[in-house]
């Protein structure tokens, strides 16, 4: 691809930096719900003032315009559009992101719009059972209509969902994300739910002639097979099909993969033909995020991971991490070969479709100590590259994640991917050493 068509981005999300929950009309979500909860949360940290985005917005467009991105990527906080999911519009919600967009625009950033990035309201949680109940398709579809109306005339660049797999496993699988339920059996019916909500979505962008592309972002670390064995090597595409094919197959081929309806049996709900049809080339890009890799086998290996007993396994492969690689804050294997494979791995299965590296990055401690990032964005980066420019990928654009220290969930501010330091504690926005190395890289691959 021509490198004056790659996109150079950096990118946040609502809940993580805007704070300001209880500004300007919107609405609590599922995670102030959930980080009210003793334990949830590292510290019992949440997103009350989180970076002050909402009111230092200016400020951060200001540190892309320094970084040279051409893009940022935003989530919107449908809290703050549609204070119960539905119904009456909050005027305010649309201001700030007016804003936020017309300033982008006048410093030469292309904004990049993200519609769900985590942050249900708490009413459709509570009285609608939120994911899990099938009318949220269409309340999701009223609120992107919201968006599309109000924003649509200027943003050309959209992601319906953030991370699906993050959603429906973390979320209603494991309960270590909000709302925190526990349950296989959920996490399927919400990844179906949140196709649906995908699809219908896209029709609709498409039935009115919006302009621009509408893509869905879907994450997984690549999966090295132990040894050339073909049942290691199947095991390892197994692994990856179930974490990124199973959102993203129904998108570009209008079904599950076929390897999770074998294994799954009655846990993965099932399609209408008109739901396949729908669902059927309904992403004019994929959204790639990526940070880490493991070796899996088909069978166990001394040293691998232990099998946890839920949703984890259902894939039924072991993990195996050498204790001699690298490893960030988060405990993620610092390999960049693997996302160089992943992006051959995604053109050859869905026909070299658009691809953008939606998130990559790196959680390092401190702000001073920046060496282990610097690396990882100049190594990651060069692989991504490759993939490019020697393997014929369709790599359309890259966004390091994130562009601020924020809160990072559960974890609240003791995992640190940003760019630029910043916490509640402390909202001087101070760039670190990365922030100038891929402001360097930038600069030499336009």
């Amino acid at each position: 691809m021509p490198k004056k068509n790659f996109i150079w981005g950096s990118a946040t999300a609502s809940y993580q930096i805007e704070g300001a929950v209880n500004e300007d009309g919107r609405s609590p979500s599922i995670w102030d719900a959930y980080c009210s909860i003793p334990g949830r949360t590292a510290a019992g940290e949440n997103g009350d003032i989180a970076c002050d985005s909402y009111h230092r917005y200016e400020e951060d467009i200001k540190l892309l315009k320094e970084l040279g991105v051409d893009s940022y990527r935003f989530s919107i906080a449908w809290p703050r559009i549609l204070p119960n999911g539905s119904g009456e519009v909050n005027q305010a919600g649309i201001d700030y992101y007016n804003k936020l967009i017309d300033t982008l625009l006048a410093n030469g950033i292309t904004p990049f719009v993200t519609l769900y990035h985590w942050d249900l309201p708490l009413e459709l949680q509570l009285c609608a059972n939120g994911w899990l109940d099938r009318s949220i398709v269409d309340t999701f579809v009223n609120y992107a209509k919201v968006c599309f109306d109000a924003f649509g005339d200027r943003v050309r660049h959209w992601i319906t969902f953030n991370e699906a797999w993050c959603i429906s496993v973390l979320g209603y699988g494991t309960g270590s994300h909000a709302p925190g339920h526990r349950s296989r059996r959920e996490a399927y019916l919400v990844g179906h739910h949140l196709l649906l909500a995908h699809a219908k979505t896209v029709k609709l962008f498409r039935d009115n002639n919006c302009e621009g592309i509408i893509g869905i972002t879907n994450n997984t670390e690549w999966k090295e097979p132990m040894t050339g064995k073909p049942e290691d090597i199947e095991a390892a595409d197994r692994a990856v099909t179930f974490d990124f094919g199973w959102f993203t197959d129904p998108v570009v081929y209008g079904d599950y993969p076929q390897v999770m309806k074998d294994m799954l049996g009655d846990l993965l709900p099932e399609f209408s033909a008109d739901e396949k049809a729908l669902l059927k080339g309904s992403a004019d890009f994929i959204g790639l995020n990526h940070y880490s890799t493991k070796c899996v086998s088909a069978t166990p290996v001394e040293g691998h991971l232990p099998l946890c007993g839920n949703i984890f396994d259902d894939a039924r492969v072991y993990s195996w991490c050498d204790p001699k690689w690298e490893k960030t804050q988060m405990n993620w294997n610092l390999l960049p070969w693997g996302l160089r494979k992943l992006l051959n791995w995604i053109a050859k299965r869905y026909n070299n479709i658009p691809i953008y590296i939606t998130e990559n990055g790196c959680a390092c401690s401190g702000i001073e100590d920046d060496d282990q990032r610097c690396r990882y964005v100049t190594e990651y980066i060069n692989a991504a590259l490759e993939a490019r420019d020697t393997d014929n990928v369709n790599l359309a654009g890259y966004f390091y994640w994130s562009l601020l220290d924020n809160l990072e969930w559960a974890y609240g501010y003791s995992k640190t991917f940003g760019l630029v330091g910043c916490s509640p504690d402390d909202l001087t926005r101070r760039p670190k050493k990365s922030f100038y190395v891929y402001k360097d890289i930038i600069s030499k691959n336009r």
